[in-house]
């Protein structure tokens, strides 16, 4: 489990065939996050949680299934992309952001960014699927970054969307203050929305619906 407190900035050296078909292996460079990592460990990079397949110092290797480079980011990264990192949090942490999985849901896309200042205002599409799951005031996560949610669309709207404020310390340490317009993120919303909607779907009477599940299929399923 991670909080969506990014605690550095990693870059891909390099990116080859997985042995399993339409796989890739990333290498990265992760300063500061291997104390403590072993073979098999997590870690969120952009948001999405890996194992660490090989550590060499800095350097390790993730492999990425092909599932998760349809339904994520990672597909469209290329050597030299800078990506934001955290490590799992330890069961006597501190919960500093909010629960995040690393499972991600889906892809948005950056449509508005304003400078306010103090701080940037920026609105992101988000699939009408999920959009049930962000709430004004809420918690998301946008390449593994915990952030509140300030203003979401109308349930009637043909695009839906929902907006962010970031500060300069976000805006400077994660990957979110170089975002053009137009550029995807990942996304995960709030877990407790999805098991909430979940249970509502098992009431008596109950329509059947199909909640939204983890876009990436890959932590739960690259560990096994």
């Amino acid at each position: 489990m991670f909080t969506g407190i990014i605690s550095g900035r990693g870059r891909i050296e390099a990116i080859a065939p997985a042995a399993q078909e339409g796989g890739l292996v990333l290498t990265l460079t992760v300063p500061g996050h291997t104390d403590g990592l072993g073979l098999g460990g997590s870690i969120a990079i952009d948001g999405v949680c890996l194992t660490a397949t090989s550590i060499d110092g800095d350097r390790i290797d993730v492999d990425v299934m092909g599932e998760t480079l349809t339904h994520t980011t990672i597909g469209s990264l290329v050597a030299g992309d800078e990506v934001n990192l955290e490590r799992c949090v330890p069961a006597d942490g501190r919960l500093d952001g909010h629960i995040v999985q690393g499972h991600v849901d889906g892809v948005g896309a950056l449509i508005e960014r304003e400078d306010q200042g103090a701080w940037e205002r920026l609105r992101f599409s988000v699939p009408a699927e999920l959009s049930r799951f962000v709430a004004r005031k809420g918690s998301i996560a946008i390449d593994g970054v915990s952030l509140t949610v300030t203003e979401v669309s109308g349930p009637a709207e043909e695009q839906q969307w929902f907006e962010v404020g970031l500060i300069p310390t976000t805006l400077r340490d994660t990957g979110l203050g170089a975002k053009q317009i137009g550029s995807a993120v990942n996304l995960e919303v709030d877990v407790l929305a999805k098991y909430a909607e979940r249970l509502f779907a098992f009431r008596p009477g109950a329509e059947p619906r199909h909640a939204a599940g983890s876009a990436d299929g890959d932590a739960r399923t690259e560990r096994a």
